[in-house]
């Protein structure tokens, strides 16, 4: 679903995958504790946040 370089909102990841916005949120929380996903602000709606590949991940998975 996230490629290198590309970043999505929650909501985005919920219209693309049809999984319930719980699942995603509960999916998003143990990628960023595993460092695997990083979270940015989302300038357009303060509500919300950007969530994209960790390029330290991104680094490791390409070797």
């Amino acid at each position: 679903m996230l490629e290198s370089g590309s970043l999505l909102t929650q909501k985005d990841i919920v219209a693309k995958t049809y999984l319930p916005p719980r699942t995603v949120r509960y999916a998003l929380n143990r990628l960023k504790e595993e460092d695997i996903l990083q979270e940015r602000f989302y300038f357009q709606d303060a509500r919300q946040s950007l969530y994209g590949l960790n390029p330290k991940t991104v680094e490791v998975v390409a070797e």
